[in-house]
């Protein structure tokens, strides 16, 4: 027998719509759910305004992350443009005493935990190994490593059950990381230890320029069944929807009945980072099929049906978005360089001779160079 190919597409066949949780539909019309409209019966028209500005000042930090990288001010950028709701909406169903264990690309959710525009830039122009103090957001610096998190989501949710804490883990990744061994790991762990923990998995349909469908041959949520926890299928780019069904999984965890896992279908409309060339492995036809269900004009849609001056609202939330953008680039620009001895600081609290030997080793590396750094490595040398 011949193996079949899967389906190298991110379009959405008729099964995944009729399997998606969605309370928005892509033209913004309000779909009634009796299970979910409880948990977002708080999101009067203001409320909704505050989160669609949060979604506008996110695809303007994002936009403005993309052309820093083209003009040389940072050394990469992971864009997230097209999963602004699925970002905002579950971050937006934190508690402050949360914690946030995320991946490289949620700088949505980053901005929800309050961390400034700099900090959003600071690691991508390679001058600090952190652009925040992790205990100040509880946000976890993020992971580049491939699904690691999950780990650490799972171990610090352990760890709050044992002190007798109410607060919840949630950990962001994207569908490839699914195939990674330490997720699988980490959802082990937290079904047999009923961990006070979120899973959500953005699928984003390609983990750089490899389909979802390579990934698994059954949606991503399903998996949860084999870890004897809960999945839920929905429509990431409906943020009614994602906060619902993301809020509702937090109070599970609070309650002590253990882990969700969330799997949240959106679509990365850029690059996979500023490095890929998505026109390699997909389609226009694609790429305008997901713009059709683009969560901006999605929830801009359902304020106007709700009664809202939709020309004010967007107004309002283009000054804010142009602000935070502005802030961005010029925060950007000021970042000094780091003295490149510096890299070995704050590595490990006490001095160690294999540290110090590759210390060595860079300073003489560095002398050799006339531009200046020479000096600077003969002088640490000594």
């Amino acid at each position: 027998m011949t193996p079949t190919d899967p389906v190298r597409t991110g379009l959405l066949t008729r099964d995944d719509e009729h399997d998606l949780t969605r309370l928005l539909e892509p033209d913004g019309t309000r779909r009634p759910d009796a299970e979910l409209d409880p948990w977002i019966a708080d999101l009067d028209v203001s409320r909704l305004t505050e989160l669609y500005t949060d979604l506008a000042v996110v695809r303007a930090l994002d936009a403005q992350g993309v052309a820093l990288q083209r003009q040389g001010e940072v050394g990469l950028w992971p864009p997230l443009t097209g999963q602004e709701a699925a970002q905002v909406g579950s971050a937006r169903a934190l508690r402050d005493d949360d914690y946030v264990f995320a991946s490289y690309r949620e700088m949505g959710v980053a901005w929800v935990r309050g961390v400034a525009p700099v900090g959003l830039v600071i690691e991508w122009r390679g001058a600090a190994a952190s652009g925040w103090v992790p205990a100040e957001h509880n946000l976890a610096v993020p992971q580049i490593i491939i699904g690691a998190q999950s780990l650490h989501a799972t171990g610090w949710a352990m760890g709050a059950a044992w002190d007798g804490a109410d607060a919840a883990a949630i950990s962001y990744f994207g569908d490839g990381a699914t195939s990674e061994g330490d997720v699988n790991e980490a959802l082990v762990f937290a079904a047999s230890f009923r961990a006070p923990v979120v899973f959500f998995c953005q699928n984003n349909h390609w983990a750089i320029s490899e389909p979802v469908s390579l990934q698994s041959r059954q949606p991503l949520a399903r998996r949860a069944d084999g870890f004897g926890m809960p999945g839920i299928r929905v429509d990431g780019n409906d943020l009614l929807a994602v906060m619902a069904v993301t809020r509702r999984a937090l109070d599970r965890a609070r309650r002590g009945d253990g882990p969700t896992f969330i799997e949240a279908v959106t679509y990365r409309m850029g690059p996979h980072t500023t490095a890929d060339d998505p026109t390699r492995y997909r389609t226009t036809d694609e790429i305008e099929s997901w713009r059709e269900r683009d969560p901006l004009t999605r929830l801009l849609a359902h304020l106007g049906a709700l009664g809202a001056d939709v020309e004010a609202v967007e107004r309002d939330a283009k000054a804010a978005a142009d602000a935070a953008a502005t802030e961005l680039r010029e925060a950007c620009r000021a970042i000094p360089q780091p003295e490149a001895m510096t890299v070995f600081d704050h590595i490990y609290a006490e001095p160690n001779s294999h540290l110090e030997r590759q210390r060595e080793r860079y300073a003489r590396y560095l002398a050799m160079f006339d531009d200046g750094a020479g000096t600077q490595g003969e002088e640490a040398a000594r």
